[in-house]
């Protein structure tokens, strides 16, 4: 006998309720919020070794965070790919001085960036793949030495692209390069867009045009 069989039948007058179960992407949300407490944390042990052997910036036929990729605007249709790339940890890198001077004068150590190693990963696969636009990324996985994003890119000269009513926007010349000017979810969250009110009047217009004390 199944489950519904053992359920009583509604009183005459009541009304049916939905069955109060969790959706697929609930369960990959929630498994992905701590890898290292779930089932994540074993796959990602055993893709991070292959990763390190591929090449940077390719290709994937499916996304890996298929929740993630969803809210952010995939959908599995013509024009429409997914881009892993990875981006070396830690702040920057500058060549070491032939010239004398002190060594405190150097400056080749504690240069902290000003853009996120995400919004780095969305420019250098917009460079890789010059015919794309960037929609979004999310990350995918890290270790002490790199940490992998995929991107999320879109064909705005593909008909299905440019035909369709929830894409079609990119298609418009004043997206081109959007991911350049920070107009993607990361690039926006670096910008401090993603606040409002108190301790955000600064942000608005821009960063620049209040002489960058807005962050």
């Amino acid at each position: 006998m199944t489950t519904q069989e053992n359920q009583p039948a509604p009183e005459e007058g009541e009304a049916k309720r939905a069955p109060s179960g969790k959706g697929l992407y609930h369960h990959i949300e929630k498994a992905w919020q701590n890898p290292d407490k779930s089932y994540v944390g074993d796959l990602l042990w055993e893709r991070l070794i292959q990763w390190r052997k591929e090449e940077n910036f390719l290709r994937v036929e499916r996304p890996t965070r298929l929740d993630r990729a969803r809210k952010l605007g995939y959908k599995a249709k013509q024009g429409i790919i997914i881009v892993r790339g990875r981006v070396r940890r830690g702040s920057l890198q500058k060549r070491k001085i032939r010239r004398g001077r002190r060594a405190k004068r150097k400056g080749t150590n504690k240069i902290t960036m000003e853009k996120s190693l995400q919004r780095i990963c969305e420019e250098r696969a917009a460079k890789r793949y010059p015919n794309m636009e960037v929609l979004n990324s999310y990350w995918v996985g890290d270790d002490g030495k790199n940490v992998w994003y995929e991107v999320i890119m879109l064909d705005k000269h593909h008909p299905a692209i440019r035909n369709d009513p929830v894409y079609g926007w990119i298609a418009e010349p004043q997206h081109t390069g959007r991911v350049y000017r920070g107009l993607t979810s990361a690039g926006k969250r670096g910008r401090g867009l993603h606040n409002k009110g108190r301790g955000a009047e600064r942000v608005r217009p821009s960063i620049k045009a209040h002489g960058r004390t807005g962050k």
